[in-house]
């Protein structure tokens, strides 16, 4: 993937916080105080990019990515991916097959800022997602060891989706009475942008349906969930996502 965050000075921060977090050598709860600090500037973040082009027209535009999503669990990638970008108010939709193998490809459509912290959100929870798979023993007498993983996955994805989304709303709710210097609220703006991304999905796609529901049971979803609930979700190393998927020029 290749992004325009790496020489953003406040996302730089936030990596930074992260390893902090992730160092061996740093009490635990110093580790905690830097990861709920990246979760806040990431959110905050949105906001202000978001405010930013209210006020300079042509910042941070409307855009799309199509973006492949390699094997292994290509298919729960995608799920991940539509995960953390439903929560940051962008569209996704996913193209299936990527020519003859097992990798699959999506288009996702949002705005320049908000397309960055997707991909920088994905890279490292991807990370987190797989390492954690594999760290995670199988129950003794489960019969079906590939069923048990997967669901350990959805598990995840679901807790780590519905952080993102808790995170965004409360930076939002904080900061939807704000005036930008055009004299709209904020909140105002967020949904206009949100209304923008809509438009331009259904434009290129207007006959997208919403896919499927899958039904998660079984011990690995509760576990995957309550790995979810352990994840960082505040960024993470840009080199993985060079490794997991890679985007294509719209």
């Amino acid at each position: 993937m290749s992004t325009s965050t790496d020489a953003n000075p406040k996302l730089s921060t936030v990596r930074a916080l992260l390893a902090k977090a992730e160092d061996a050598a740093t009490p635990e709860a110093e580790a905690e105080l830097a990861r709920v600090r990246a979760f806040e500037m990431m959110a905050k973040y949105g906001i202000e990019m978001a405010m930013l082009s209210e006020e300079q027209p042509g910042r941070d535009v409307p855009t799309d990515r199509q973006i492949v999503l390699d094997n292994p669990w290509a298919m729960e990638r995608v799920r991940l991916i539509n995960q953390i970008t439903l929560a940051l108010g962008c569209q996704l939709i996913h193209l299936g097959r990527d020519g003859a193998g097992p990798a699959r490809r999506v288009h996702i459509f949002g705005h320049q800022s908000d397309l960055d912290r997707i991909e920088l959100l994905y890279t490292s929870l991807l990370l987190q997602m797989h390492s954690g798979l594999a760290a995670q023993p199988v129950p003794v007498g489960t019969s079906g060891v590939r069923a048990w993983r997967r669901s350990w996955l959805l598990g995840f994805i679901h807790r780590v989706g519905k952080r993102i989304e808790e995170a965004e709303n409360e930076a939002r709710a904080a900061a939807q009475n704000e005036i930008t210097a055009t004299g709209r609220s904020t909140a105002l703006v967020l949904a206009d942008r949100k209304a923008v991304v809509e438009a331009k999905y259904r434009s290129a796609y207007p006959r997208a349906r919403t896919g499927r529901t899958t039904t998660m049971t079984g011990s690995g979803f509760g576990d995957g969930w309550a790995a979810g609930g352990r994840a960082d979700i505040g960024g993470g190393s840009p080199r993985i996502g060079a490794r997991t998927a890679r985007s294509i020029a719209a």
